[in-house]
């Protein structure tokens, strides 16, 4: 399989940021679209203003193992996801950041950098349980895996019935964060 088959995340940042619900909507889009997943979570017991990251793998060939030490994208909401994920990222892999929250760090040479201000967009948008949907969205802009348009066409179908008032935020939020990732030197 080529790098272009298979795609290992790892989505990091503080609990209640919705880094496993992230994971949920990359690996549900890449099931629904076809391709083979894995999702894995990791919380510690604080959960909630702890730190919450998952792994997500989305392959068109059968996943031989769900586990991710050097991730392609490393999806940080956080900073410090940034200081314990950034030198397991894969050389000419990425690092997709929230740059509402973090600014200045020591970068690695031989990865690539995209940043959107996530939090910010979110805030703008009403209402920061929005943030990881941005982060999202900024994610496909980069993936070989799953695309845009269809991504935004299941959304509705992939968040939960509770929230189903949120539709229209969620759409946004996605749309915003597509549109707004820049890569960084």
């Amino acid at each position: 399989m080529s790098s272009r088959d298979v795609e290992e995340i790892i989505m990091a940042g503080f609990g209640g940021q919705g880094v496993l619900f992230l994971g949920k909507v990359l690996a549900q889009a890449g099931m629904i679209g076809g391709s083979h997943v894995s999702w894995i979570p990791a919380y510690g017991p604080e959960m909630r203003g702890g730190t919450a990251n998952c792994t997500v793998v989305l392959s068109k060939e059968e996943i031989a193992s769900p586990v991710v030490l050097e991730p392609d994208v490393v999806v940080a909401l956080n900073r410090p996801s940034v200081d314990r994920f950034l030198s397991t990222i894969k050389d000419d892999g990425l690092l997709l950041y929230n740059s509402s929250l973090i600014s200045d760090f020591d970068k690695r040479k031989g990865i690539r950098y995209a940043k959107v201000a996530a939090s910010e967009i979110a805030d703008k948008l009403g209402d920061s349980r929005v943030t990881n949907l941005v982060m999202a969205g900024a994610y496909i802009k980069f993936s070989n895996l799953l695309n845009f348009k269809s991504v935004l066409e299941i959304l509705p179908t992939i968040i939960p019935a509770k929230k189903k008032e949120l539709s229209q935020l969620n759409l946004s939020a996605f749309e915003k964060g597509y549109n707004s990732v820049e890569l960084v030197n």
